[in-house]
């Protein structure tokens, strides 16, 4: 039934009420819809029941507001305030679709209303509705024809449709509204025109884009995208020799865009090397100082021409100190021939300069300054660490520091080679010693943490970044506020490495909640961005939000949630009540007693860091609650607090990984390692489509990667050995494995697998793997293929060579610890300082065996 309307008293009251809520003035709110309720008359009146919810979902008491709204809407079901204001509280706890039918039950009851279509077409958009958003904003254009956000709101609507004529007919309809002097270039305006121009190219409208741009040019703020956008349509068109003109233009503006040379290639259309190198050259005479005319020539040039323009290159670059110089050219590395020409060149100018002061023994004139050398030894370490030469490496860094022990470029390098190297300590440990020559450079801070987080040192990097984090606040919980998912990413990686996996997995959780905040605080922009006519950067915002997961940060942690999950399932935790009581049967009274002793320390610090983060967590409150009483207001619901703890032990961790896997299969579908990845969880849920959808996807992006061929086995040998497999679901998965394994057996075809790949560590690898796995009596010749490192192998690289380790001590081949020694001294010779192969020293007094690190930590 519908309530009792107001008299002029209460109903002047509720109109207070609804402008306390407007300004934010929520206690004074409450006390009005007291005095209304107070009245025996009006005690159930549901509009006013409804904002009384509001009001307290406001004050953060998010249970009592439902309880009021849900009470007000019942006393009251025909009222459109009732369900709108059920709508807000919905929107407030991120219940999108909800509000949204909130909003639609409103609309029934009073259909012209404003605020409320407003409100409904910013949940569209935010849900990306876009044929509800077209509607809603069509209905605002016919209530509201005058305003400008009627109009762009709903030219957005059919962009985003792709519907680009009308959108294009309503910015112009909308554009001779506004009276805008033809001299006088206003900021708003020329978004406009922008942004039609935007929507003009998208359409392929090339000729009208151009016109348009012309016609309106100099009532655009952005002179240098309107000649980036006539090149770009110029070429289109083919009006190559207007085109060259507005890229040389261009060129003149900026000589370091390696875009505007590409655009004037094209204009020119050069075919023939010497007029490329010719326009180079030209272009270097008028640019003198410019970098990128004489470095892109070095892309297109081989042999002695190479030689002659990088002896050119590199010799002004190592006489003024250029610490880049080294990055500017790795990406030549891809080609042997230059990269000897530039070892040739370079270790020259070193052996010349250590003789005469001059880049080669005939030059005669003024010296070079003794910074020249060190440059050139800087970039020779650079050089071999790349080629894989790290100890060679090594002794051009150390010679330099030991000239110049101040240079905090030198000590960056030595940390880079030792982590190539695979002693992520000792990198740590020299990229600290550069940290400590600028402690107020935040880069080189953050490097340091970086490293530290490689090495497992968590607490030393939370140290490291606390020199920059706010005062007052652990470095990780203000690490966390500030979305900094570098650092969160690599203390993912670090947690899983240690077995922390309770740790990693709520890092994994914070990053997914941080992705989830960024894709909630568009709907900010929704209103701003109409408001402000930043109309490019809000289409822009809106396709990223739409990719957002797709980010390597997102890709990150969810790889690292769904494996921690993974042996999560295949080795649940133990309770630690149980994990003592087996401890408690197998030691001796005396160890046992150490034992609980150094568990009742650990538990006696942890009660102090508990203390102390309580302490701390009252003092936060405590401002917090200051803050509230002084704008009269909170943020409405709570985050569910993350344990570790909770989250290792959780009852079903499949489900969970599937949980990080659904946006990767969504937004990351042309990674391989999804499908991978979603693979091996569908194959223990035994779940056989799935599992071959997740091959087929993966075999589609590259057959021949090691992972699944790992995979194709297992799933075949798995099939087979099922027998409660549906005759439907068995006909298709015959068919669909007869075009990947073509009529082969698995031996057969993992022989293959092994023949093809008979120079990738990496494959053979794999491919032993499986030999074991297939047949458990070849075990012998399954470690000799893995672990071979004669000539032909071309990935002797330390990852590698690592995994290859990892695989002998895991039990993939069964008990071979004869076999991993004879293999790690093996490795330890090709790579005489990686952490991995240093050999484990035994004490005998103790009986301990002792980390190499501890006794030698220069190594």
């Amino acid at each position: 039934m519908p309530s009792v309307q107001l008299p002029p008293k209460e109903s002047a009251l509720f109109k207070r009420v609804l402008k306390c809520y407007e300004q934010k003035q929520y206690k004074n709110g409450l006390k009005f819809c007291k005095m209304i309720l107070s009245n025996p008359k009006f005690a159930e009146h549901g509009e006013t029941l409804a904002m009384k919810g509001l009001t307290l979902n406001c004050l953060g008491k998010r249970e009592e507001a439902y309880e009021f709204v849900r009470k007000g809407l019942r006393s009251d079901v025909r009222s459109h305030v009732c369900w709108h204001v059920y709508g807000l509280l919905q929107r407030s706890d991120k219940k999108y679709d909800e509000a949204i039918k909130c909003y639609r039950n409103a609309l029934k009851l009073d259909k012209d209303n404003l605020q409320i279509l407003r409100d409904l077409s910013l949940l569209q958009i935010q849900m990306r509705d876009l044929e509800g958003y077209r509607e809603t904003r069509y209905q605002l254009l016919q209530l509201r024809p005058t305003q400008r956000a009627s109009w762009i709101g709903y030219a957005i609507a059919y962009h985003l449709l792709k519907d680009y004529d009308m959108a294009l007919k309503l910015l112009e309809e909308f554009r001779q509204t506004q009276q805008v002097p033809p001299n006088k270039i206003d900021y708003e305006y020329s978004e406009l025109i922008l942004y039609q121009n935007q929507v003009m190219r998208e359409a392929d409208l090339f000729q009208e884009s151009l016109e348009h741009i012309e016609t309106y040019e100099k009532q655009i703020c952005d002179k240098l995208l309107v000649e980036e956008i006539k090149g770009e349509m110029l070429l289109k068109l083919g009006r190559l020799k207007e085109a060259s003109e507005v890229f040389r233009n261009l060129i003149d503006r900026n000589a370091e865009n390696w875009c505007y040379y590409e655009g004037l290639e094209k204009a020119l259309q050069l075919r023939s090397l010497d007029e490329r190198l010719q326009i180079y050259e030209e272009i270097s005479k008028q640019h003198p100082r410019a970098v990128s005319p004489r470095r892109l020539p070095l892309n297109l040039v081989p042999g002695k021409k190479f030689r002659e323009l990088m002896d050119k290159f590199l010799r002004p670059n190592f006489s003024k100190g250029c610490p880049p110089l080294f990055t500017t050219l790795k990406s030549l590395y891809s080609n042997t021939e230059k990269v000897s020409i530039i070892q040739e060149l370079v270790t020259n100018y070193e052996a010349s300069l250590k003789m005469n002061g001059f880049f080669s023994p005939y030059e005669n004139g003024e010296k070079e300054p003794p910074t020249t050398l060190l440059w050139v030894q800087y970039f020779l370490a650079q050089h071999f660490d790349k080629l894989g030469q790290y100890l060679l490496a090594l002794e051009y860094i150390n010679a330099v520091i030991a000239g110049t022990p101040t240079l905090i470029e030198l000590f960056y390098i030595k940390a880079k080679i030792y982590k190539h190297i695979g002693n992520l300590k000792e990198a740590a440990k020299w990229m600290d010693e550069a940290q400590s020559l600028d402690t107020a450079d935040r880069f080189i801070n953050s490097k340091c943490a970086k490293y530290m987080l490689r090495a497992n040192m968590i607490k030393e990097a939370e140290e490291m970044c606390s020199k920059f984090t706010r005062e007052g606040t652990s470095a990780m919980e203000n690490l966390n506020e500030m979305q900094c998912m570098w650092f969160e990413t690599e203390c993912i990686l670090a947690y899983q490495r240690l077995g922390r996996y309770g740790d990693a997995l709520k890092k994994c959780h914070e990053v997914e909640r941080h992705f989830f905040e960024i894709t909630d605080d568009q709907f900010d922009f929704h209103t701003y961005c109409m408001r402000k006519m930043t109309l490019r950067a809000y289409v822009d915002l809106l396709r990223l939000e739409d990719t957002l997961r797709r980010h390597t940060f997102y890709f990150k942690a969810a790889r690292s949630a769904i494996e921690i999950y993974l042996k999560l399932h295949d080795n649940p935790l133990t309770s630690e009540s149980k994990e003592q009581d087996i401890n408690s049967e197998v030691l001796s009274a005396k160890e046992l007693k150490k034992m609980l002793s150094k568990q009742r320390r650990a538990q006696k610090k942890a009660k102090l860091q508990e203390d102390r983060k309580h302490t701390e967590r009252e003092r936060q409150q405590k401002n917090q609650k200051k803050k509230r009483e002084e704008e009269e207001e909170t943020a409405s619901g709570h985050k569910e607090e993350l344990a570790a703890e909770k989250l290792e032990r959780v009852d079903n961790p499949l489900e969970e990984a599937i949980k990080f896997l659904i946006p990767l299969k969504t937004l990351a579908a042309d990674n391989i390692y999804t499908h991978l990845l979603a693979f091996e969880i569908y194959f223990r849920k035994e779940k056989f489509l799935l599992m071959l959808q997740s091959v087929k996807r993966a075999f589609a992006i590259d057959s021949n990667n090691a992972w699944l061929h790992e995979c194709l086995i297992k799933f075949s040998k798995s099939v087979s050995n099922h027998s409660n497999i549906p005759d439907i679901v068995s006909k298709v998965l015959a068919q669909e494995m007869k075009k990947i394994f073509v009529n082969k057996d698995l031996q057969r075809f993992n022989e293959d697998f092994l023949i093809h790949n008979a120079t990738s560590l990496q494959h053979l690898l794999s491919g032993a793997k499986m030999m074991y796995f297939l047949d458990k009596s070849r075990q012998e010749k399954a470690i000799a293929i893995a672990t071979r490192l004669d000539e032909t192998i071309k990935d002797k690289n330390v990852k590698t060579l690592t995994k290859v380790s990892e695989a002998l001590l895991d039990g993939s081949f069964g008990n071979c610890s004869s076999q991993y020694e004879e293999y790690r001294k093996a490795c330890h010779n090709l790579l005489p300082l990686t952490s991995a192969f240093l050999p484990a020293v035994t004490d005998t007094a103790l009986n301990r065996t002792i980390d190499p690190e501890l006794l030698w930590p220069e190594i």
